[in-house]
């Protein structure tokens, strides 16, 4: 690391490895691939540019700056950058320093910033019995008609206009979470594997049928099925928002909630989650007591159509309904960029009797959903969701496949009642059980 540095002193991006600044050859074959650079045409806004700050910064050249705190949270963190790459950039570590930086700095700062990012961040989803007290209260809202008489009270009229947008579009909490659908321990008839389950947090509240579908499909290829009680966050949401200390500690509790000498392979459902459970042993690298676990972790985290696909998962034999359904593809970014994962989800969606797969065309482009990006960046979020939509819709399907619970919401918000969105797994679980019932 340079010695020039005479700025404020850095906590991230100074201890970051040097070699991981430096490795950006400034090709620029990047820029297509980068939504904000294709919107603005500013080499800020590209994955370069971003870069180039960063390393300004690591050399003392430049202070961090409310202004870079701002491009720094401009970017959805996609990862489709890496995918461009001819380098081989480490682009996700060198975000995550960034963000981390930009809140130790408190460039950013202001009360209610402050205020949501304690509640969200420190609060509702670093507690797993606070979330799911959250998630009790949103349930009773949405059940007992409360949420139908604010709507149209318009009383709404009344709440601060981000408030007023997102209102509409809160995800529909489940009755059941994960833990009342799936007992600790499953075992199939013949046991071939050991597996653990992650649960989530919004795919725990909101989509806890798709993780009795991953258990249930889980079983019927021979594994035996792990799933600790009220896991809760895996961190992902605080790293990708610039708190890694916290991000640190969801990562320890998760690593001591799973005994992994006895397991195969952790499995996960959720792109983003699964993106950021791969990284632990570098999240961890300087914890003397975790630092040996979380690199067995890391070899051992598997996404549900990756796991399927390596142990050659039993492909169906009857199809789930009457007749010929079309069904499109759309690759949530942390599973096709950040993971590498592409070809899986399509090898399952094959295996299924009676679907017509339709290609989508820019399957892999960001759908505006990119974590939280769809709250802190309403206008650039609808635009992509907008062009999301616009290609599903070309494509005639009635189903929609995606692998991410963010995606998952933002794409059927787009849709609305015009096409269904599924999980690969939630589809390959009816098939298994439609054997059974026919």
């Amino acid at each position: 690391m340079s010695d020039s540095r005479t700025l404020t002193p850095l906590k991230y991006l100074g201890d970051l490895d040097y070699s991981v600044v430096q490795q950006c050859m400034h090709c620029g074959m990047c820029l297509p691939a980068c939504p904000t650079y294709l919107e603005t045409k500013k080499e800020r806004n590209s994955p370069r540019g971003r870069i180039a700050l960063m390393r300004s910064i690591a050399d003392g050249n430049l202070e961090v700056t409310k202004e870079f705190g701002e491009e720094m949270y401009y970017c959805l963190g996609c990862l489709a950058c890496t995918t461009a790459c001819p380098a081989g950039v480490n682009y996700p570590e060198l975000f995550e320093n960034a963000r981390a930086e930009v809140e130790y700095h408190g460039v950013l700062f202001n009360p209610e910033r402050r205020f949501w990012r304690w509640l969200t961040l420190d609060q509702i989803f670093s507690k797993p019995w606070m979330l799911r007290a959250v998630g009790r209260l949103l349930w009773l809202y949405q059940v007992s008609g409360v949420s139908w008489l604010v709507r149209k009270s318009g009383i709404l009229l009344l709440a601060p206009r981000n408030l007023r947008e997102l209102e509409p579009s809160t995800p529909v909490v489940q009755r059941r979470f994960s833990d009342e659908l799936i007992r600790e321990s499953e075992g199939p008839s013949v046991t071939r594997y050991r597996v653990g389950l992650l649960t989530g947090c919004v795919q725990d509240l909101v989509f806890p049928d798709v993780n009795r579908a991953t258990a249930d499909v889980l079983l019927e290829n021979g594994c035996e099925v792990t799933t600790p009680r009220s896991q809760g966050c895996c961190g992902s949401l605080h790293a990708h928002n610039g708190d890694l200390d916290q991000a640190a500690t969801r990562a320890r509790d998760l690593l001591d909630r799973f005994d992994l000498s006895s397991l195969d392979a952790i499995i996960t459902n959720a792109a983003g989650c699964g993106s950021h459970l791969k990284h632990f042993s570098n999240l961890l690298k300087n914890d003397p007591e975790y630092a040996s676990k979380a690199t067995e972790w890391d070899g051992k985290v598997k996404d549900i159509s990756e796991w399927l696909v390596e142990i050659n998962f039993r492909k169906p034999e009857k199809a789930s309904g009457s007749g010929s359904v079309k069904v499109t593809y759309h690759e949530a970014c942390h599973l096709c960029h950040g993971q590498g994962i592409s070809s899986q989800p399509r090898e399952i969606l094959k295996s299924l009797p009676g679907l017509e797969i339709v290609e989508l065309e820019n399957a892999t482009h960001c759908c505006g959903s990119a974590g939280i990006y769809n709250i802190t960046q309403p206008e650039q979020a609808g635009k992509l969701q907008q062009e999301k939509v616009a290609c599903l819709k070309k494509t005639g399907a009635s189903l929609v496949a995606t692998a991410n619970p963010g995606c998952h919401l933002q794409i059927q918000n787009g849709l609305g009642e015009s096409a269904e969105v599924v999980h690969p797994v939630s589809l390959l679980a009816d098939a298994y059980r439609n054997e059974k019932h026919s």
